[in-house]
């Protein structure tokens, strides 16, 4: 810095005219690169700041939580349990729901379940990007509209509804309610889309569960745990990289195994409870719980919570239904699984040579 006239780094910021190109390490293939619009220094450059010396407005003053915290602020500290609020959204309202989260965790340090609340936010309208955004436990965003990418992004512990308009015509399960990358590394909490999702639904859940009527290419890619429910149609490359976790796929048309990266899952049937009781050790259940149990507690919320009329159809004829879903396992689930069972079976021998 000294040999360059420089004391301080920032002295060093957008002094391209000190670039050289060092010739000595040119190859044959660099030999035909040009360096000029790389090197090339504006004209009154110094009569501009070189360096950041401004604070970014992220016009946070503005966002919709500020409303959400005011309302929410009195609630808390009367004997008030269940809390709701309506509010119309609109796409510019982004991260709905985050602010608010952090205020309740900054300030009491717990959920606003822990808290013994419960907030129900109606919302009409649509979802700017990243509507529900770490939501934590004992939050409720109820959307009656649709929303954009990034929906429930790192979801810790809310819950998120969306749902169409009763003004809309057409089937919800025809028709896209959410965007892209939806739930992306959710590690807790639940989320019903009555409609069809875009492409990386769920892409690095970890642990939150999820209903919705279809999704495009690359749904549950890199899941690590949680659950899904796809009550429709999925695009390509189902479940790349997935090792972990449990995916349930309504597969009507018999066309998902062909969409399905299976490098890293099997594809099992989805059996009903008595047969997996009789077959399969408890151990190596997802979550300890019956596969048939678990998908039809999640189909019944999707629809106390949306009033799909998919989930209506499937719920009225169950016992025929079950048998079109398929069972998404990781190979590496099904792995740890089994050493968790051995490892316990070995605890229990040990524990009887004592006696």
């Amino acid at each position: 810095m000294a040999q360059l006239g420089a004391k301080t780094l920032d002295e060093l910021i957008g002094r391209a005219d000190l670039l050289r190109t060092n010739d000595a390490i040119l190859t044959w293939k660099a030999k035909g690169l040009d360096f000029s619009k790389l090197f090339y220094v504006p004209e009154n450059i110094d009569q501009e700041s070189r360096k950041h010396t401004t604070a970014q407005d992220h016009a946070l003053s503005k966002a919709l939580d500020n409303d959400l915290i005011s309302e929410v602020q009195s609630a808390i500290n009367n004997k008030t349990r269940n809390i709701e609020i309506k509010k119309p959204v609109k796409n510019i309202n982004r991260t709905v729901g985050a602010m608010l989260s952090g205020y309740v965790a900054r300030k009491f340090g717990k959920s606003l379940f822990d808290l013994g609340k419960n907030l129900n936010i109606k919302c009409e309208g649509t979802g700017g990007q990243s509507f529900g955004a770490f939501l934590i436990n004992g939050v409720t965003l109820d959307l009656t509209g649709e929303a954009n990418d990034y929906t429930g992004k790192g979801l810790s512990g809310g819950t998120i509804i969306v749902k169409p308009s009763t003004e809309f015509v057409g089937p919800a399960k025809d028709n896209i309610i959410v965007g892209n990358t939806v739930l992306y590394g959710a590690t807790s909490g639940k989320a019903f889309f009555s409609g069809v999702a875009g492409e990386r639904f769920c892409v690095r859940l970890s642990g939150a569960e999820a209903v919705v009527e279809g999704v495009g290419d690359h749904g549950c890619e890199y899941m690590t745990g949680g659950t899904v429910v796809i009550l429709g149609e999925t695009g390509r490359n189902f479940a790349a990289g997935m090792s972990g976790g449990v995916a349930y796929v309504y597969n009507t048309d018999k066309k998902f195994a062909a969409r399905c990266n299976q490098s890293m899952v099997d594809l099992v049937s989805v059996e009903p409870k008595n047969i997996q009781d009789s077959t399969l050790s408890r151990d190596l259940w997802h979550k300890g719980e019956p596969d048939e149990i678990i998908l039809k507690t999640l189909i019944e919320e999707h629809l106390k919570n949306t009033g799909s009329q998919l989930a209506k159809k499937i719920l009225k004829n169950w016992s025929s239904e079950l048998n079109h879903f398929v069972k998404v396992f990781p190979k590496e689930y099904q792995r740890a699984l089994v050493e968790l069972s051995e490892s316990r079976d070995d605890k229990r021998m040990a524990k009887l040579a004592k006696h």
